[in-house]
């Protein structure tokens, strides 16, 4: 294997479509090496990533995030099998068209955006700890501004169904109050620094492939949003930026800033939620 503890390496979840694949190019092309989870495999035409894999600076670890079993085995391999990982992007999970539930009888965007970048978390801090830059960053989504309310008890069981607006809005919500709550402790105890990072608009539709996007949106999606290379950079620039020292732990980032997070105040019930249910549930 091509590692060496000289090496930098990212681990980048859904790191084969959209932002996540854009991300991934831009490491490899500054000569990082990439961790990817992934519940599909890349595209055989592109050349840049095939090299990688066949050189091994591209390493992938299959598992849906969103089924703590599959999760569970890509944990356990790449515990076993890597050295270190300098930053850990928690990248995973889209909107979804409909009501839809993981293995684990939660709401899908919520097991898939919110609990799993927990667990991604915990279980990979001690080869973050290895690493030199030891930065965490969850991608989230300025799509909660729109929530007027929000009720913690619906993330399990929602009682209604919103495509964009509704469970994804509230799951990335609950993403960045974790992250928010967490830090303090991460940083101090830990020296690994947690961020949420929204990426902004980007063009991500795939042909045939259903989302829980408004159609609408999409028209405009289509017309004006930028490529997903343009996310992937906002991602970049807030662990490797030339600002990335000015931000503190558990800054939520709106377009290269820190930005106001809304419903601070039930950040610790957030907190406990994800926690108790990696404690009890995946470390059972």
């Amino acid at each position: 294997m091509n590692t060496t503890s000289l090496a930098r390496i990212a681990c980048i979840t859904g790191a084969n479509h959209g932002i996540g694949l854009a991300l991934t190019q831009q490491l490899l092309e500054q000569q990082w090496q990439v961790i990817a989870i992934i519940r599909s495999s890349f595209a055989t035409d592109d050349i840049q990533i095939q090299q990688a894999i066949q050189d091994q600076r591209l390493r992938i670890y299959v598992a849906d995030v969103s089924d703590f079993e599959q999760l569970r085995t890509a944990l356990t391999q790449i515990q076993a099998q890597e050295t270190h990982i300098d930053i850990l992007y928690n990248n995973a999970g889209g909107s979804y068209p409909e009501l839809s539930f993981s293995p684990q009888g939660r709401e899908l965007h919520f097991d898939t955006q919110t609990v799993a970048p927990y667990i991604i978390l915990k279980e990979l801090e001690q080869l973050i700890q290895q690493g030199t830059l030891r930065t965490v960053i969850n991608t989230s989504s300025a799509v909660f501004a729109t929530l007027l309310t929000f009720d913690p008890d619906q993330l399990e069981h929602p009682t209604k169904f919103k495509p964009l607006f509704g469970a994804y809005a509230t799951a990335k919500l609950a993403l960045s109050l974790w992250t928010f709550e967490r830090a303090s402790e991460f940083e101090h105890h830990k020296g690994i620094k947690l961020l949420s990072v929204d990426p902004g608009g980007n063009n991500t539709l795939r042909s045939g492939k259903r989302s829980g996007i408004p159609f609408f949106i999409k028209i405009l999606t289509r017309l004006f949003f930028p490529a997903p290379t343009r996310g992937a950079s906002l991602l970049y620039e807030a662990a490797l930026g030339e600002n990335h020292s000015l931000f503190v732990a558990g800054d939520y980032i709106v377009k290269g800033k820190s930005a106001p997070l809304k419903f601070k105040q039930i950040a610790p019930v957030i907190s406990e939620k994800v926690h108790r249910i990696y404690e009890q549930e995946y470390k059972r």
